[in-house]
Order: structure tokens, then C-alpha cells, then sequence
């Protein structure tokens, strides 16, 4: 197994959890970082919160939600999950893995439930990772092409 340290960031609805009760993930092999942020609510994620998690170098993303029917703000777990499909659709389109980036549903007062959901998570993303050092399962980028005459528009005016 792979002991490479991973990054991982939770994003939570406060509603339900406190940032003290993942005190117990603590370091893992490798010194895993873990930067958790409280929401009032989980729909208060956006997209590009989610992607800035990515961009500064974090291999797995959580955002724990609260029960289906259970938010105090209507729908917005619904559109937390709206929203990590978003950028798991956008991972795969680059060409990363989308399996990075999961919506947990935080059970009442199950906090230690979710810390196990969340270790087994960042478990499959290091074996993610793992496999994807070794070259199994990689995924080619997509070729965007330029469209025709987009390449050549400024040597045209210049002529």
C-alpha cells in the first residue's frame, strides 16, 4: 500500500458536525493533511470552492451533508450534491479521476459514523492514487482542438 501523504479537505454543514469531531482522523500514514471547512450549510458550496480545494493540491474532496428532508435550509444538501456531480463531471473531463470528490450524509449524531465513512474514503483515493502511479487506469486528456483560422487570425492582421 502506498503511504504517500494525501491532502484532503472537508467541506461540512455545521448544522450537524463541529470541526473538534475530526480531531480523531488525525494523522494518518504518511502524515495525511486534513483542512476542514464549516458551512452554515452544505449548499453553501459552490463549484469553485470545490475546484480551488483541487487546484491548491488537495487529492480528495468531502463534503458531508446532512439527511435528505432533514436540512433546515429546504434543498440545500440537494444542491450540495448537485454540485459535487458538477465537479466530478469536470474531473473526468481533464482527464483526473472524479471518484475524488464524494457527498457524505451525516446521520443524526453520527459523527463517528461519518469519520469512518471518511477513512475508507481517503483509503480508495490513496489506492487511487497508487494505481495510478503504476499507470492502471489512467485516462488520456481530451485534444482540444483550436478551430480553424483562430491560429492564423493574428498573423493575418499582421500581414
Amino acid at each position: 500500500m502506498n503511504n504517500r501523504a494525501l491532502k484532503t479537505c472537508i467541506f461540512y454543514c455545521s448544522n450537524h458536525l463541529q470541526a473538534g469531531q475530526f480531531a480523531s482522523l488525525g494523522p494518518g500514514p504518511g502524515h495525511d493533511e486534513l483542512k476542514t471547512i464549516g458551512l452554515p450549510c452544505s449548499g453553501k458550496v459552490d463549484i469553485p470552492y470545490l475546484i480551488k480545494a483541487f487546484e491548491t493540491g488537495a487529492d480528495a474532496v468531502v463534503l458531508v451533508r446532512c439527511k435528505t428532508n432533514e436540512c433546515r435550509h429546504f434543498e440545500g444538501n440537494l444542491r450540495a450534491h448537485k454540485r459535487a456531480d458538477a465537479v466530478s463531471a469536470l474531473l473526468e473531463e481533464i482527464g483526473s479521476d472524479g471518484r475524488r470528490i464524494t457527498v457524505l450524509e451525516c446521520p443524526e449524531g453520527g459523527a463517528s459514523e461519518v469519520i469512518g465513512q471518511i477513512s475508507r474514503f481517503v483509503d480508495r483515493v490513496r489506492n487511487l492514487a497508487e494505481r495510478s502511479a503504476r499507470g492502471a487506469g489512467t485516462a488520456c486528456p481530451r485534444r482540444i482542438s483550436t478551430p480553424v483560422g483562430a491560429s492564423n487570425a493574428k498573423e493575418s492582421t499582421a500581414a
